[in-house]
């Protein structure tokens, strides 16, 4: 990788600290607006070069500034997570590139609801999960400026014991780095109303959560707290890969979805518990007043219907569509429950569920009974790790009059982007979504994605749903059709090259 560092002003990055700092100390090391810590300064970056590789094995050369800003909010909690990093296209094979008005990829880069730190980052993340070229590096080859958000996240602890990272701090400092963007129009490259979320798992989640909840009141008290800039959160599009969300809800999806299937070991989980809860869905989805094209009101007597039409079958028909003949009858003749006829799979539900087999979880999945899961530590608070925020679980431990925190509640409709899509549905929200999961993945329930699609789908939205035939948590198959997806939502007429195009 090639350097040339120009650094002037106060877009420089500050030192930032090795390890998570206590609140008290973090404020005390960050600066204040008053002296330009939210003013970013074009001037001061190091230019790179780096070569993408981009979906069809052809290399790229491109030169871009690498810009470091040291905080996104003039009153940090923690510098080492709340700084980003901005990535701007300089040319791409020799060949110039204006940004000043491409997309905004903001890629974070969160994973379980873990703190996700870019400070310490020399250059943009250009290689992915699996060794291939991230989607940080195929957006930077197209043209598009690229931000690195770090977060807050769950684990995160000060010296006196006091959880600082738990919800809805992930959230609210993604708001904060897109208030961020925002606030510097003009100053900071790229069309800050053309901002484009990307996140996988837990980072999937908040991205949804991002473009539902865009300028929602809910968030003011926790931005001003950290000093947040003046101007809109709310972003253009979204994009979700397997997103962990609409937790509250979550362990009843999952019994509902996997709860036939056998753990890893072959052994059922509690058929009580999974009875229990998969009945209690149906009171839920019921809730939503969701409905899709030709199944009507979804409830949970078709939603098995609704998820094999519109998903499952399309996705194994789009694999198998694929394969040379011999690998097709390969396939089929290994996997007889899926008849092929007139260049389309069909099979039912229980026989895809059979297919995908052993079920990742136990039940609960989500919120469990001794506490240990990562979503229980999402939402402890204080010196409390972990936190009991179902009241099936919470009164399952501590028996039926047991009532959930005065404040868990709040912080779940902060953590949830169906909170802000059903009923009357945030104005600000994203208009334009691409989500994206295996069919094997059984980290949450099909029907998550399923209900979040049919709710966006129902409002009008441009809603780009599918998944992986055969794959599991974390799969990206397409990742240059998300390329070509930025340009085509976003009208961006920009750099014209393979990727682009």
């Amino acid at each position: 990788m090639q350097r040339r560092t120009v650094v002037k002003g106060l877009g420089a990055i500050a030192a930032a600290p090795a390890v998570g700092v206590a609140a008290g100390s973090a404020r005390a090391a960050g600066r204040t607006a008053e002296d330009g810590t939210l003013v970013f300064d074009p001037d001061a970056f190091t230019e790179l070069t780096v070569a993408v590789t981009d979906t069809e094995g052809t290399a790229h050369e491109v030169v871009y500034r690498f810009h470091k800003v040291a905080s996104y909010v003039a009153k940090p909690v923690d510098v080492l997570y709340q700084s980003l990093n901005v990535s701007v296209p300089v040319t791409i094979d020799g060949t110039a590139v204006d940004a000043r008005n491409a997309p905004i990829l903001l890629a974070n880069s969160v994973g379980g609801y873990m703190p996700s730190s870019v400070a310490n980052k020399t250059g943009i993340t250009a290689t992915g999960m699996g060794g291939g070229t991230s989607r940080q590096g195929l957006a930077l080859a197209a043209g598009y400026v690229v931000v690195e958000p770090g977060a807050r996240g769950r684990t995160l602890v000060d010296q006196a014991g006091t959880y600082y990272g738990t919800a809805p701090a992930a959230i609210v400092d993604l708001k904060a780095a897109v208030r961020y963007l925002r606030f510097n129009k003009g100053r900071i490259p790229g069309n800050v109303n053309r901002i484009v979320s990307s996140g996988v798992s837990a980072g999937g989640a908040l991205s949804c959560l991002l473009g539902a909840s865009g300028d929602s009141p809910l968030y003011e008290p926790y931005l001003t707290a950290i000093g947040a800039a003046d101007a809109s959160d709310a972003i253009f599009a979204t994009g979700a890969w397997c997103p962990i969300t609409d937790l509250e809800h979550a362990d009843m999806a999952y019994e509902w979805c996997w709860g036939s299937n056998p753990l890893a070991g072959g052994a059922l989980v509690d058929r009580t518990v999974s009875g229990e809860l998969a009945t209690a869905y149906g009171d839920y989805v019921a809730s939503l007043k969701l409905s899709a094209p030709g199944f009507g009101r979804l409830s949970a007597r078709n939603l098995d219907d609704y998820l094999l039409k519109t998903f499952m079958r399309p996705s194994a028909t789009k694999y198998l569509a694929a394969l040379p003949d011999p690998a097709r009858e390969t396939y089929l003749a290994a996997h007889p429950f899926i008849t092929w006829e007139n260049g389309r799979a069909t099979f039912t539900w229980a026989d895809f569920l059979t297919h995908v087999g052993a079920r990742k979880k136990n039940a609960p999945s989500f919120d469990a009974f001794d506490l240990s899961t990562p979503e229980n530590n999402l939402y402890g608070t204080g010196t409390t790790r972990a936190r009991h925020f179902t009241r099936y679980s919470l009164r399952h431990e501590s028996g039926d009059s047991a009532r959930l925190d005065e404040d868990v509640p709040a912080k779940l409709h902060l953590m949830n982007p169906m909170h802000h899509l059903v009923g009357k549905a945030n104005g600000s929200r994203s208009r334009h979504w691409w989500i994206r999961l295996g069919t094997k993945d059984t980290d949450t329930s099909h029907t998550v994605a399923g209900n979040l699609s049919a709710r966006l789908t129902g409002l009008g939205d441009d809603v780009d749903t599918s998944y992986y035939w055969d794959a599991g948590h974390g799969a990206d198959q397409d990742p240059a059709d998300f390329i070509r997806w930025i340009a085509a939502v976003s009208g961006h007429q920009g750099h014209r090259g393979r990727l682009g195009r």
